[in-house]
């Protein structure tokens, strides 16, 4: 699935892109069997691959005096533990999740930018799978913090039935509380990833397709329309680099949210 492809039709006619965009996608590598890895799994194997490598380079020989490779990761990983780990969490508890929160963090961001990267072009949370899986984490993530932190009894009894609620309400919140808490927040939070990225994909493929088919295939004075949309794409591939910062920081605060109203002895 290339993006630069003129998005035409049979006849000559330009076609928008779709949802198919993100459908069928043909193996690359052990068709048929249950180790199948088409275009998308292949991208995401690249982006945590070179994210853990660039890592592993900075900091395999950490020095007291760090030089400019570590200086980088160290930064990285201070960003994740001011803003959001020790922000949210509090210092003691903030460093004990700190690797789980950087992971996520760095590992979400890694994915998401190889939307942007020639020959990739497209984000390895663009399809729902990943962004399950990754809602799965912080799903286990929070439940494992309130019940190691507090205790499972007081977990889940701060978790359905909040004090100072008469108990008669209590028939009607302790439901709603654990649909939002325990089925709507990790939903939530992979729908929101996916859906960012798919749109963010699915205006480059727009912009890009059109381009390509204004500027080769419409000919005449319509293929000059070809320069606005080319400019829109540049334009949209700005604006989707700091979505994909964006995104993966969300996702990590949230997460750290989570943990923290898990842990704490009343919500």
């Amino acid at each position: 699935m290339n993006l630069l492809v003129p998005m035409s039709t049979e006849d000559g006619g330009f076609s928008a892109p779709g949802i198919g965009e993100f459908l069928g996608l043909p193996a690359l590598f052990f068709e048929g069997t249950p180790f199948e890895i088409n275009r998308i799994i292949l991208v995401r194997l690249l982006a945590i691959t070179v994210m853990l490598l660039l890592f592993w380079l900075a900091l395999r020989k950490a020095k007291l005096v760090p030089g400019r490779g570590q200086s980088v990761a160290e930064l990285a990983l201070g960003f994740v533990q001011v803003q959001i780990a020790d922000q949210i969490l509090g210092e003691n508890l903030g460093r004990r999740y700190l690797p789980l929160l950087a992971g996520l963090f760095y590992g979400i961001l890694a994915m998401n930018i190889t939307g942007v990267i020639p020959a990739l072009n497209i984000s390895g949370t663009a399809l729902i799978g990943m962004p399950l899986v990754l809602g799965l984490v912080a799903y286990v993530v929070f439940i494992y913090a309130g019940v190691k932190e507090i205790g499972a009894g007081k977990f889940f009894k701060n978790s359905l039935f909040p004090s100072g609620v008469p108990w008669p309400i209590y028939i009607l919140l302790a439901p709603i509380e654990f649909i939002n808490i325990f089925i709507v927040r990790p939903i939530s939070l992979a729908l929101r990833l996916l859906l960012n990225m798919m749109v963010g994909h699915l205006l480059l493929v727009l912009c890009f397709g059109a381009t390509n088919f204004l500027f080769f295939s419409a000919g005449g004075w319509v293929g000059l329309f070809g320069i606005g949309t080319l400019a829109f794409g540049f334009v949209f591939t700005l604006v989707e680099l700091a979505v994909f910062i964006l995104q993966a920081y969300i996702f990590t605060l949230l997460t750290a949210v989570y943990v923290q109203q898990a842990v704490s002895e009343e919500h």
